[in-house]
């Protein structure tokens, strides 16, 4: 039976052993819920490529934070500030630099991350229109002469109906908790959160016979998460480490 391969896999791979070669590993770096929202944050726009290159970007930016993200971000001088050698793909050091200056911003207000996801999910009641209003709050503060397309990359739009797999994965680590994930936040339940969609993801999904959509789109993470509703609807995103888990035990 399906659900009981699946259980198998997420009791096999959300382990800590899980945690050494995937991002989740930035936010298990730290004990201060500042530092790890934030991390976390930056850790999650980046998330996307090769895992190696990815990761050893962050690690780099990460030590020019001297590993004190939310010192950095509360000080954070956009005139005199320490990002440089942080192109990454599409975005480059004006687009990371821009972000940390809004991060800025937010936290002079003696606002947080999870402040400003807490009241714009408490004004759109779900998931992806919090995202919506997460991204308009940085949308709105944006200097436009100051960034490239990249920072649209990294603070994707939700209105695109693209599957938002980073803005996911991040949900993921702070809303459910256990060996991986961490529970930080408790405003959204685990049953409304949506699987973090990519091509790995979809291909297995698509192999399982989960989801039917061709593309890798909004619609395609409603499917995908509905589908895995019916194993657990209490909390059908664990499931993301059985897919990750049967691409690694059934390769083509």
């Amino acid at each position: 039976m399906l659900k009981t391969q699946l259980d198998e896999y997420v009791t096999k791979y959300e382990t800590k052993d899980f945690i050494k070669d995937d991002p989740v590993q930035f936010i298990h770096r730290f004990n201060n819920k500042n530092d790890i929202e934030i991390a976390g944050f930056i850790a999650s726009m980046f998330a996307y490529g090769k895992r190696e290159v990815f990761i050893s970007k962050l690690n780099y930016i990460f030590s020019l934070m001297d590993n004190k993200p939310h010192e950095y971000v509360k000080s954070f001088d956009y005139k005199d500030n320490e990002i440089k050698n942080c192109d990454y793909r599409f975005s480059k050091d004006c687009d990371l630099i821009e972000v940390l200056r809004i991060l800025n911003i937010l936290y002079s207000e003696k606002e947080t991350l999870e402040s400003l996801f807490k009241y714009s999910y408490s004004q759109k009641g779900e998931v992806w229109g919090m995202f919506q209003g997460v991204v308009d709050y940085f949308y709105s503060r944006v200097k436009e002469d100051k960034v490239t397309k990249g920072f649209y990359h990294l603070l994707p739009n939700p209105a695109k109906k693209s599957a938002l797999k980073r803005m996911n994965m991040l949900l993921r680590w702070f809303i459910r908790s256990g060996c991986v994930d961490i529970g930080i936040w408790n405003f959204v339940k685990k049953s409304e959160l949506l699987i973090p969609l990519d091509t790995h993801s979809a291909k297995i999904g698509r192999k399982l016979g989960l989801l039917k959509r061709n593309d890798n789109a909004y619609e395609s993470v409603i499917e995908l998460t509905d589908n895995l509703k019916t194993f657990d609807s209490q909390d059908p995103v664990k499931y993301d480490f059985a897919l990750f888990g049967y691409g690694v035990n059934n390769p083509e």
